[in-house]
């Protein structure tokens, strides 16, 4: 059985928000009082969630608040939640970087940090120099870095500037190196923040590689967060999902990352007006009413495999002469588009095509069917767009809407797990013995 080698017990971080932000005179004051008389810190009592999104009363905000979670030796855990849910703050306190409010956090073995470009590195000191800098603060000795130097070097393929001041390093040799030196300098725990997306397609493919390889053969663990699902899916055994700077959900990496993908979507159906966020202002042409409607006419976020999908668009047309084309793309719960149709693909001759004729001003609809047996049980995100003649008046309502296909048994026989591939369609198969 694994050992636990990172254990969060009640963590909080308070901040004082403000010009300074990071307190006053009279308010360290006030704590050393109550401290030295054994009372609690009087500041510990008040402060907003950490949401962004709404101002909040009180000049102290908990970025992170009441965390408890366990890490296994060689777990890939992945933390994920949107922008300023918490989870850089989490990882500064895990990597000691800074100091939580309350609570505590237990680790056992060596910790190396990839939390920005350039963490630990000296702008001043040549790639080589920070190297064995580096390998220094993680406690290995010099021999020990200089077996590991070409492995670093190979890995992040800056050979050539490896004797250059890292200040005059692009933010992607950076990163090659600042990785190559976190990976292979043997840490018993790797924690990477989202610094690979400064990397290109190919380098993050080789960390990725990297980092499920000295977890699974070397039995490190890994704290990944990333924004990429796909590659929190790849790599991740379990995940944790953060909100408002609190832990919401701990679970398998499937279970979690669909809860993320599908947090703030409509779930019964349909989203109206003032629901729907765009991304331009000023526009004239504007959706009224979004829904997905079962074959019965039903209004429903929950279809069988074997049924119908009716998406229907109401909309609104604010000048006359405008003309719109209704688009949609159906997502998968990664986010990864899978399918984008328009009003355009039904059309049969020029005079059929809605997009192409100038419209007065007043409220329309227009329907998209998608056919039985053709998507996969799972769940799935719908945005919609309507184009006009100018990009830049495009009415965009992104990831508006959700809905799940539930397996039916129809298409499998003794088969039970999940099946593959991001659509199912029912295809015409035919068979016939050979003349050959």
């Amino acid at each position: 059985m694994s050992k636990t080698v990172i254990k969060v017990e009640n963590l909080s971080k308070q901040y004082k928000l403000g010009e300074i932000g990071t307190g006053s005179l009279s308010h360290d004051i006030n704590r050393w009082w109550y401290k030295v008389r054994g009372k609690e810190d009087p500041y510990l009592q008040i402060g907003d969630a950490n949401d962004r999104t709404q101002k909040g009363s009180s000049d102290y905000v908990w970025a992170l608040k009441d965390i408890n979670f366990e890490v296994k030796q060689g777990e890939v855990l992945g933390i994920i939640g949107r922008n300023g849910a918490g989870k850089s703050t989490l990882l500064k306190i895990l990597s000691k970087t800074t100091a939580p409010t309350t609570g505590s956090v237990k680790i056992k073995g060596r910790i190396a940090s990839l939390l920005e470009v350039g963490t630990g590195f000296h702008p001043e000191l040549s790639g080589r120099d920070n190297i064995y800098l580096n390998g220094a603060i993680l406690g290995m000795t010099k021999r020990e870095i200089t077996r590991k130097f070409d492995e670093i070097v190979d890995f992040a393929g800056v050979e050539r500037y490896i004797d250059t001041p890292v200040k005059r390093y692009s933010s992607g040799m950076y990163v090659r190196l600042a990785f190559g030196v976190a990976a292979h300098l043997e840490p018993e725990i790797l924690i990477v923040d989202e610094v690979l997306a400064v990397g290109d397609a190919e380098f993050q493919k080789k960390c990725l590689g990297k980092m499920k390889d000295v977890s699974v053969n070397d039995g490190r663990t890994v704290l990944f967060v990333s924004h990429n699902m796909a590659a929190i899916s790849s790599l991740c055994d379990s995940c944790i999902l953060m909100k408002n700077g609190t832990l919401e959900h701990v679970g398998s990496t499937a279970k979690i990352i669909e809860q993320y993908i599908m947090s703030g979507k409509s779930q019964d159906g349909e989203v109206y007006a003032g629901d729907i966020k765009y991304e331009q202002e000023n526009l004239y042409v504007k959706f009224e009413v979004i829904r997905t409607k079962n074959q019965r006419g039903v209004v429903s976020n929950s279809f069988a495999i074997n049924e119908e999908i009716c998406l229907e668009m109401v909309y609104s047309v604010l000048r006359d002469g405008e003309t719109v084309n209704p688009s949609i793309h159906i997502l998968d719960n990664l986010g990864n588009c899978i399918l984008a149709t328009n009003n355009a693909d039904s059309a049969n001759t020029l005079k059929d095509q809605l997009f192409n004729v100038p419209l007065n001003k007043g409220v329309y609809v227009t329907t998209c069917t998608v056919p039985a047996l053709f998507l996969n049980d799972t769940s799935y995100l719908i945005s919609c767009f309507l184009v006009t003649s100018f990009v830049s008046e495009m009415a965009i309502a992104r990831e508006v809407l959700s809905f799940n296909i539930s397996e039916t048994g129809e298409m499998r026989q003794e088969y039970t797990g999940q099946w593959i591939g991001l659509i199912r369609p029912k295809l015409a198969w035919q068979s016939q013995k050979s003349i050959l």
